[in-house]
């Protein structure tokens, strides 16, 4: 039995087409296939949209950590953002991994050129290993370029200690942290507290105009598991997938944390490799959505 399909273009008048919700990843590749750009087209198929990506970077890494990154041409990076935009379209955008001043120049042209909404930037500094994973210089060139530009930033401690120059000690700390994120220039912080010791895990969504008391506040308990590699990925592109599907931040926040304490549990007590584990991203998948 032969399947034909009837492939014609999209109607110019009338109705609008129906589409699918769109999310592209810019980020790094990760070998191992938990964090980075796989961890990102897994979160945006569990949700239901259509993942598309311009990767950054190749990692030589699996569960035990990185040994290796090699950097996409400036070029290659700009032309995979041009590429996916012009044809498919891009309803929200979640950054990863951005290994160097220079690409995040091109990433945050390709923004402003191209006047892309609902950014969500996940500053990949440190991995879950601890491997360091940019040089210095490119902390100060994600403040400078990429934090105007976004939605919300997704830092967590050690990634929000590289950019204050202090530790983060405790819960309490956590809302002077997210007032000078803020002041460095991004429009919104989610503050990531799950470094911390401790049976809860809180988290901190601050917005420009906000006081702290303002803030929003995401508490949860800890899940034990030895299974946290890409848990920040997949964060951020659940932001961004609920983001394309239309939700308010809060709103978009609130659910990807949802799902993500969802994929942690899923995934706790399975054994993938013999360090770091990735979540149980499948846990409960949606039908793609069309809007």
């Amino acid at each position: 039995m032969t399947v034909t399909a009837s492939i014609h273009t999209a109607p110019h008048s009338g109705a609008a087409p129906k589409r699918y919700a769109r999310v592209l990843s810019i980020a790094g590749s990760d070998s191992g296939g938990g964090a980075g750009i796989q961890a990102d087209l897994k979160t945006f198929a569990a949700l239901g949209c259509y993942g598309m990506t311009a990767i950054t970077a190749i990692t030589v890494q699996n569960t035990l950590g990185v040994t290796g990154i090699h950097g996409i041409p400036l070029d290659t990076v700009r032309g995979q953002i041009d590429a996916v935009v012009e044809d498919i379209g891009v309803d929200a955008v979640k950054i990863g991994m951005l290994a160097t001043p220079e690409v995040v120049t091109v990433v945050a042209d390709a923004i402003r050129r191209h006047n892309l909404k609902s950014v969500v930037l996940d500053p990949v500094m440190v991995a879950t290993s601890g491997d360091r994973l940019i040089v210095p210089e490119t902390a100060q060139a994600l403040v400078k370029e990429l934090f105007p530009l976004c939605t919300v930033i997704t830092p967590n401690l050690d990634e929000a200690a590289l950019l204050l120059g202090r530790s983060i000690d405790g819960i309490p700390a956590l809302d002077a942290a997210v007032a000078d994120l803020l002041a460095m220039g991004a429009p919104a912080v989610l503050l990531k507290g799950g470094h911390l010791s401790g049976n809860v895990v809180m988290d901190v969504l601050g917005q420009q105009g906000q006081s702290a008391g303002d803030y929003l506040r995401l508490q949860s308990e800890r899940i034990a598991t030895h299974n946290g590699h890409g848990t920040g990925c997949t964060l951020s592109s659940a932001i961004a997938s609920f983001l394309a599907q239309g939700l308010a931040l809060e709103q978009a926040v609130t659910e990807a944390r949802s799902y993500i304490l969802g994929a942690i549990e899923a995934g706790a007590d399975v054994y993938t490799g013999h360090g770091q584990g990735p979540l149980n991203h499948g846990y409960a998948p949606c039908k793609q959505l069309i809007i």
